[in-house]
């Protein structure tokens, strides 16, 4: 008598599981909220980077709120240009696109055994712990602080150290998502446009003699990349070169003479956005 009460007892815990499933199941299909098709066409069409970058918590919530409450449609920084013109497209919304997709680069090539430090630092793997000791350890206060904060936030893995020690970023897998922005203590990240072929790996606005002091690859001032490359966009201000990238003129004559060789050949991409 006792097995049989086991076996009537698992069975009819058996048909209450089978009949609470069949509940359940008739209960989602009933009760179920059905997603806008246009919403998932929206979401389609951005790149599913889920960065945050446009305020929202990813593209499910973007394209929600683009479809649903008539968000700007331009906050895709990963997707540029090109995805502001598609959603603009679905949308039916004339979309004023301007400008060229920015990628992110950092300006400093300075390893600590190019750079000089003032002390040993023993704390968090943080850029920013690092800088809340007096600045950071490099005696450059302008350079990249090497701690890899930049590296941690980074939703595709763009940022890697290289092998020579830097950090350094990969143009093709940069989404300009900005989070490594926010997180450098030292304003050593820059935009430069999408395509680019060179930067001044530089970011100290110092006199040259005391730039020679604390890293031997920072910028000096020295004016010999205007001179060596006329058309190539170099302008010397503040005592640091930059490039204006509208100049399409030839830049290696000008890298090739840079004293502190700080111009530096970044993989120029094949395809603009």
């Amino acid at each position: 008598m006792d097995v049989l009460r086991i076996i009537f007892a698992l069975l009819a815990v058996g048909l209450l599981g089978i009949l609470f499933g069949l509940g359940l199941a008739v209960a989602s299909r009933v009760l179920a909220v059905k997603k806008d098709a246009r919403v998932t066409d929206v979401e389609g069409i951005l790149p599913g980077a889920n960065c945050g970058a446009c305020g929202y918590a990813g593209c499910a919530a973007y394209a929600e709120a683009v479809v649903n409450d008539g968000a700007d449609l331009t906050l895709c920084t990963p997707g540029g240009p090109t995805v502001a013109g598609r959603l603009g497209e679905y949308m039916g919304v004339e979309v004023e696109v301007t400008g060229e997709k920015m990628i992110a680069q950092i300006m400093c090539r300075g390893t600590r055994e190019t750079s000089t430090t003032s002390f040993t630092y023993a704390g968090l793997e943080d850029c920013n712990a690092l800088y809340a000791s007096f600045q950071g350890d490099k005696d450059c206060p302008f350079g990249c602080l090497g701690m890899g904060s930049c590296i941690k936030v980074c939703p595709v893995d763009a940022i890697y150290r290289h092998e020579a020690g830097y950090i350094d970023i990969d143009q093709e897998k940069c989404i300009s998502c900005g989070k490594c922005f926010k997180v450098c203590p030292t304003g050593v990240i820059k935009w430069v446009p999408y395509g680019s072929d060179m930067i001044v790996a530089c970011n100290s606005t110092d006199k040259g003699g005391v730039v020679k002091k604390y890293c031997s690859v920072g910028c000096i001032g020295c004016k010999i990349c205007e001179k060596k490359s006329p058309d190539g966009g170099f302008i010397v201000d503040n005592f640091l070169a930059t490039i204006d990238y509208s100049k399409d003129g030839e830049r290696e004559s000008a890298a090739e003479a840079c004293p502190a060789k700080c111009i530096v050949s970044i993989k120029k991409l094949a395809v603009k956005a």
